[in-house]
């Protein structure tokens, strides 16, 4: 890239400062910091190797919720085959039926061996195996006759089941599967330790496949080993760092799953194209100084920290302050993977201005060491990029015209886009806990795999209630049962009603006198004191459709009533439940959010560019980038376009996470290419006042870079969306989408067209009041005062007069 180092610098450019005191710093004891950087490697390395296991699938549940309040009574009220962990286990015989002594036998062996592993701490179970009375084992026998169910109630804390159920299943599988017997737990523990796993692979996956892709794109940016081997470096030291800092946090505070795939992205993406920037500017200062001594090479540091050193602080900056708006999003799951974010982008920032000058001393001019092929013509290059960038501010309307009109045809399917909640549908078909799943839809009813389950919870044990309020809770049982979209109601009622047919929920306190069916489905549905009762409500269709919600609406109309009355306390929660509250948590943060992203990233750019309307049109192309991302999103993920040919999962939704996070993951990456540009444009504006000719310039100057650096994005990004379970793969290739989209049609159409139309409006800052700077050779201003700029010959001339402050 050609920076045009022999144009002068402004004054404020002069060598000193703090960029030339920490350039000396580093130099002097670039060895002493090389040791500490390479120990904090090793530590951070070590802590980083148990972050996956201290993971939480948690954080989905919204604070003060019903869905929420349901869960915690469930796992603290004592109900048999229920416990801290709970756990399905789903058996499928492929060799008898139900009738068959066979059946039976495998059946229990299978039930047995998950009961009797240590690692499990299973408490109590109910169903299949437990269950004596054919009518009442009928409901845990599927329509296939094949497939039988047991609830296993187990002691483990969610965490330390997340780590333990993996490997439990992989032992069932080892030992039933070449007897044609599928067992599987179904649990959300189990489902979100194999997310955490497939994680973990996909993680090794992508980074076998970006690595030698990133390092073939530096060869053929930098030309150099050396350089290429020293931008990796910093990548990867940003990730590893992030996920140590990320595994001392996650031992006090519940993090994500998904916050090691998204830091783990970000961290290579904006770590490598920051050390990129660093390592260009380095190479051509020290160029320019034409001498390899010591000095020489401070001095190019010092120039290096001072302009692309600046703007990387600008732009980290802005994607942290960008990013810590997620925070208002008051769910877990958003706010581990905001922290993940926050953390790898700051330290790529603080490791690339403060540990990548040490090993750039160290190297000094053996940065070129490794020539790859000949030395691109940078001059050549440059002139290429200025005579594009000129032949379309030469007719600015019409490319403007093409650019937003394309970015407006592909954003036009976002306004279908329909998001869900993460289930059992984001891991792979063939993984045992999804085969669970489904088998338990296919042979119980497409609803059984996620019923709503109401908890109502009275003051004192239920058969104390007076019979008036016992009588109410009945009327609201039946009523229930009787909902459009619900197929059936599991409670202990049904059972009870056969026992004591005028007062079912009269239960004697001593239950020793009850049928042992009665009493075990009592323990299961009737906590250990008696005052909450637990109804599952089936519905007809998946936990996240229309149909379902519609139920659960209904569902909670009803528990209004009940608790109205006063006697009794209702919570409706579940898989749908949880999954409505925290859509409802996501799009009441959305509009704060991204109002005070904007914000935010308004103020920065206006102090960074000391202009009023460069940042109103950056933000404005910007949600033109959104908007076209999440329209072929939905073209892929809604609609099943080249879905197939690529490989993804197309499931007629976007997770809901993906559009909140990749609103402002955009920003700050889109952003972040325009501070870069724009830096450049108004570091050669103010040294020559040609506002046409530093836009060409700080083209021909950047675009090489940016195009480079968008070529790495898009790698890591795809890398990840083609390895990675489905929000990974929605997430990653968004941000690839939203980074091609942005090197091309936004950098060479879209913004140099608008840069010419706005004209002397480009720099124009209210109550500044100065000369403009003049045009070279005519001396006449280009700013506010002056008329608008015309297009000027391509010149490096230099500015004779002076500049502005």
């Amino acid at each position: 890239m050609n920076l045009r180092t022999d144009r002068p610098r402004p004054e404020g450019h002069r060598d000193s400062g703090v960029p030339t005191r920490l350039a000396r710093l580093t130099s002097r004891h670039r060895r002493p910091l090389a040791v500490v950087w390479l120990l904090l490697l090793a530590v951070a390395g070590v802590q980083a190797f148990s972050l996956p296991g201290l993971l939480s699938g948690g954080g989905w549940y919204a604070a003060g919720s019903g869905s929420a309040e349901a869960a915690a009574r469930l796992a603290d009220d004592g109900f048999e085959g229920r416990g801290a962990t709970s756990v399905t286990v789903v058996i499928t015989d492929h060799r008898y039926r139900s009738g068959q002594p066979q059946f039976e036998a495998r059946v229990a062996e299978a039930a047995d061996a998950v009961l009797r592993d240590d690692r499990l701490r299973a408490s109590e179970s109910y169903g299949w195996t437990t269950l004596t009375e054919e009518e009442n084992r009928g409901a845990f026998l599927g329509e296939d006759g094949r497939t039988a169910l047991v609830r296993v109630g187990s002691d483990l804390d969610d965490g330390t089941a997340r780590r333990v159920l993996p490997d439990i299943q992989e032992g069932l599988d080892s030992r039933f599967g070449p007897e044609e017997l599928d067992v599987s737990l179904v649990s959300q523990a189990a489902l979100w330790g194999e997310v955490n796993h497939l994680s973990e692979r996909g993680l090794i996956l992508a980074k076998v496949v970006t690595l030698p892709i990133i390092l073939l794109v530096l060869l053929l940016i930098f030309r150099s080993v050396a350089a290429a081997l020293a931008t990796l470096l910093v990548g990867v030291t940003a990730v590893v760092f992030a996920f140590g800092l990320l595994a001392v946090v996650a031992r006090q505070v519940e993090l994500s799953v998904f916050v090691q795939s998204a830091a783990a992205m970000l961290g290579l993406g904006v770590g490598v194209d920051y050390s990129l920037f660093m390592i260009m500017r380095f190479k051509d200062e020290l160029r320019a100084e034409g001498d390899s001594s010591r000095e020489a090479v401070e001095r190019a540091m010092a120039r290096t920290l001072r302009t692309s050193g600046e703007t990387v602080l600008a732009s980290g900056l802005t994607i942290v302050a960008a990013m810590s708006t997620l925070f208002l999003v008051d769910l877990g799951v958003i706010r581990s993977m905001a922290l993940g974010a926050v953390v790898v982008v700051a330290l790529a920032v603080l490791i690339s201005v403060l540990l990548l000058p040490v090993l750039l001393h160290i190297l000094g001019p053996r940065i070129e060491w490794g020539r790859v092929g000949r030395p691109r013509d940078a001059a050549r290059r440059g002139e290429r990029w200025t005579r594009v960038t000129r032949r379309v501010m030469a007719r600015p309307v019409l490319f403007l015209a093409i650019g937003v009109g394309a970015m407006l045809v592909l954003a036009l399917p976002a306004l279908r886009l329909e998001t869900f909640t993460p289930d059992a549908r984001v891991v792979p078909a063939d993984t045992a806990v999804r085969q669970g799943y489904d088998t338990a839809r296919d042979a119980f009813g497409v609803g059984s795999a996620a019923p709503l389950q109401v908890v109502v919870s009275a003051s004192e044990p239920v058969r104390e209630m007076p019979a008036a309020a016992r009588a109410d809770l009945l009327e609201f049982h039946d009523a229930l049962a009787g909902l459009p979209g619900a197929v059936r109601v599991d409670s202990a009622v049904a059972t009870l009603r056969a026992v004591n047919p005028q007062d079912p929920l009269l239960v004697p306190a001593d239950t020793g006198g009850l049928p042992d069916d009665a009493r075990a489905t009592l323990r299961h549905f009737v906590s250990a004191d008696g005052t909450t009762l637990l109804i599952e409500v089936v519905g007809d269709d998946t936990a996240s459709s229309e149909a379902v919600q519609r139920l659960l609406e209904e569902v909670r109309a009803e528990a209004e009533v009940l608790t109205a009355a006063g006697d009794w306390r209702v919570a409706v929660g579940g898989e749908t439940a949880e999954g409505v509250d925290a859509n409802a948590v996501i799009e009441d943060a959305l509009l704060p959010v991204i109002a005070t992203m904007l914000a935010v990233i308004y103020l920065l750019l206006l102090f960074t560019f000391r202009s009023l309307f460069l940042p109103l049109k950056a933000i404005a192309i910007n949600l033109l980038s959104v908007s076209a991302t999440y329209g072929v999103l939905v073209l892929i993920f809604q609609d099943g376009w080249l879905s197939g040919p690529l490989g993804l999962d197309a499931d007629g939704r976007l997770t809901n996470f993906v559009p909140v996070l990749l609103v402002t993951l955009l920003f700050s990456l889109s952003t972040d290419y325009e501070v870069f540009l724009l830096s450049r444009v108004r570091e050669d504006y103010l040294a020559t006042g040609d506002n046409t000719g530093s836009v060409a310039r700080g083209m021909a100057d950047t675009m090489p870079l940016i195009s480079g650096a968008a070529v790495l994005m898009v790698a890591v990004f795809s890398a990840f969306a083609f390895t990675g379970i489905i929000p990974i793969q929605q997430l990653g290739l968004g941000m690839a989408l939203a980074i091609a989209l942005d090197a091309t049609v936004i950098r060479l159409l879209i913004v140099p067209a608008s840069m010419r139309l706005m004209s002397r409006w480009n720099w124009w800052l209210p109550f500044r009041r100065q000369d403009p700077p003049a045009v070279p050779g005519t001396g006449t201003p280009s700013g506010p005062s002056g008329p608008p700029d015309v297009p000027q010959p391509a010149s490096t001339a230099p500015a004779k007069g002076p500049h502005p402050s």
